[in-house]
């Protein structure tokens, strides 16, 4: 099973960089906290709401931005995009998931590849300490299909007798009483994490070096 990585990316319709492809973002609200503000703007732009966010770094380069001085700090999401979708609105006129190697292929408006690869690199650090991506997944799932996740973004090719083990042995997985169904192959397995223990080590952070 093949797992594919996308991003989101809106079509600018107003200046600068009309027409152009770029992330959803826009000017914060002064009266608004700066984390409230990004479920706020991402909805403005994408329909999308109310999704576990994680602040990447701050970009204030003085010429980043054509029309004067302008501080973006950026943010990471994960979704399953089989249960979204993406509505664009305001001056984005259009919303669209792209995969990964397709939008780094494309110049994108102001600072944003680099804000791209800064956030992809962040996600790909986080993997490995927290248990962040079951955001990606189903709520039952198969080792395998967590594996694939895994090697989707850390671009790797993992051994699977390895990973099995290591990811086992943080007991974040707890086994459920049913197998795949509709596959011609043998039936595997359906897992799905331990809520209590997936929170905590959310908090805490664990290593897995894979």
């Amino acid at each position: 099973m093949e797992q594919i990585l996308k991003y989101c990316l809106i079509e600018r319709n107003e200046i600068p960089f009309k027409n152009q492809w770029a992330l959803p973002g826009d000017l914060l609200d002064p009266k608004e906290d700066l984390d409230d503000s990004v479920n706020f703007i991402l909805k403005k732009l994408t329909g999308l709401s109310d999704l576990f966010f994680e602040q990447v770094e701050t970009f204030g380069d003085i010429n980043r931005h054509p029309l004067g001085r302008v501080i973006t700090t950026s943010y990471f999401t994960l979704v399953n995009i089989n249960k979204y979708e993406v509505n664009p609105s305001s001056f984005a006129s259009k919303a669209k998931w792209w995969k990964i190697e397709d939008a780094n292929e494309l110049k994108l408006a102001f600072d944003h590849n680099l804000i791209l690869d800064k956030c992809f690199k962040k996600l790909q650090d986080s993997i490995r300490t927290r248990p962040i991506g079951f955001e990606l997944i189903n709520h039952k799932f198969t080792l395998t299909e967590l594996q694939t996740l895994y090697e989707a973004i850390l671009n790797i090719k993992l051994d699977t007798r390895n990973f099995r083990k290591k990811i086992l042995q943080k007991k974040f997985l707890r086994e459920t009483d049913t197998l795949q169904s509709n596959v011609s192959h043998r039936p595997a397995k359906l897992y799905t994490f331990d809520i209590d223990r997936y929170e905590l080590l959310k908090k805490q952070g664990f290593s897995f070096e894979v």
